[in-house]
């Protein structure tokens, strides 16, 4: 089998390619033999039916012909997608031009391509992370956060300020004068949010005692007329930072022990976020550079398609319906795909930057790093790399294995080379994100609280 490629639009390659006889004549005697072993003839038994009585039945020599071209056109035509090195991302147009009755066999793939992109400037690229630094904020606001846990509240003669917890007696209706809310004695603290956003817009200046009205939608609901009467206003008072503090709040004796031992647990956990944000900070950086005009519908439809099908799975794990999904997150299912196609066109944009910088840096992969990714890949699914690069070769997926290999290539020289700055502009230093953090699990309540 032969193969050439010409580009005859943008981002459209045919692929011309030729078949011999005799690879005909082998897929002919595949599909006889398939044929043959399903096939009911009265004075056969399967598998032994003679090839003319096949050819009878399906309308003579040239029909059996035909159906072993398609049936062989798929493997044919991935073939040919290796020996060209052209890169489908859609279905192929094909148009057999000679041999549909005898000789070799020629046809035509029509067949859109992965577009190449241009990301001018992806050498100047600055990507934005939390500071890795630590500063003595960082650790008074553990230590706040630790004081909160010790906390009183008092009752105050004064006006509500936000951050006040109140004691209150609430009632709601809806729209039609049902009720559908009601509590008394409902500690709430000002600010929060946690019945509706009216509720902390009217409350501050109110005093003990005060009724007040307020209209206010929760989300994902209707509209609730809210009743509410301010009971009483509490502050919450916290400890002083003394040593007898400290010793009641932790491990330690004095308050210098344990700002030391706060200072080391944070400082591990921000160079960690900081490492963690740099390859997001990086591959954004890069997907600003890809024109949107370039991205191919076709490939955020894929992606998108790949990202529903794996939403099913992590649901069906947990034995949940898509159905059941869409009604606890309160969307539709246009909902949805519409906020998976937004994630789906950056990620596609992204892969057409590294593909670019894996182009323009050289970064292709080797024949001898193939060779080792193959090896890897059969030795975790218990295959034979050979075997494997064949199966790779047929379905004509060894492209997208180099690609993937090359971009992990270029994924890594950005990250070596893209200039990073905190939040504030200030350079960082590189070596500060080399420090070893790995051993952070220890310190997973401090960060989960940092997020809070």
């Amino acid at each position: 089998m032969r193969a050439t490629s010409e580009v005859v639009e943008s981002n459209r390659v045919k692929l011309t390619v030729e078949v011999d006889e005799s690879e005909i004549d082998t897929a002919l005697d595949d599909v006889v033999k398939s044929i043959g072993r399903s096939a009911r003839i009265p004075g056969f038994r399967p598998g032994r039916v003679p090839r003319k009585v096949l050819e009878a039945r399906m309308g003579g020599a040239t029909a059996l012909r035909s159906e072993a071209i398609r049936e062989a056109l798929p493997d044919f035509y991935a073939r040919a997608v290796v020996d060209t090195d052209v890169d489908p991302i859609a279905p192929p147009e094909i148009d057999i031009t000679d041999g549909e009755e005898s000789g070799p066999v020629r046809f035509d793939a029509l067949v859109e391509v992965r577009p190449v992109v241009s990301v001018a400037g992806y050498q100047g690229l600055t990507a934005t992370i939390p500071s890795p630094l630590l500063s003595e904020a960082d650790i008074d606001a553990q230590i706040d956060r630790l004081r909160e846990n010790d906390g009183e509240l008092r009752e105050v003669d004064r006006p509500v300020l936000a951050g006040d917890f109140l004691s209150l007696d609430l009632s709601g209706t809806d729209e039609s004068g049902e009720q559908v809310a009601q509590a008394e004695d409902y500690l709430y603290e000002v600010g929060s949010g946690a019945v509706v956003a009216e509720l902390d817009e009217a409350l501050p200046g109110t005093k003990a005692g005060d009724e007040i009205e307020v209209t206010g939608t929760p989300a994902n609901g209707s509209p609730i007329i809210f009743t509410v009467k301010v009971v009483a206003v509490k502050e919450k008072t916290l400890p002083a930072v003394t040593d007898e503090w400290a010793a009641e709040a932790s491990e330690f004796t004095t308050v210098e022990e344990l700002r030391n031992d706060l200072a080391e647990r944070i400082s591990k956990i921000k160079v960690v976020q900081a490492q963690m944000s740099l390859r997001e900070a990086a591959l954004a950086a890069l997907a600003e550079l890809v024109d949107d005009e370039e991205v191919p519908e076709v490939l955020v439809d894929q992606e998108v398609n790949e990202r529903v099908h794996d939403l099913g799975h992590r649901l069906e794990a947990q034995k949940l319906s898509i159905e059941q999904f869409l009604a606890a997150t309160g969307q539709s299912g246009e909902d949805l795909v519409a906020s998976l196609r937004v994630d789906a066109h950056r990620a596609v944009k992204v892969d057409l930057g590294l593909r670019a910088v894996a182009e323009a840096e050289g970064l292709a992969t080797t024949d001898e790093e193939l060779d080792d990714e193959i090896e890897k890949m059969a030795e975790q699914v218990g295959s034979n790399p050979a075997e494997l690069r064949r199966q790779l070769d047929e379905a004509g997926r060894t492209g997208a294995l180099k690609a993937e290999r090359a971009k992990a290539k270029a994924a890594t020289w950005l990250l070596e080379n893209v200039d990073i700055v905190d939040d504030e502009g200030q350079p960082v230093d590189r070596a500060l994100l080399e420090t070893n953090a790995a051993d952070v699990n220890e310190d997973s309540e401090i960060e989960a609280e940092e997020e809070q």
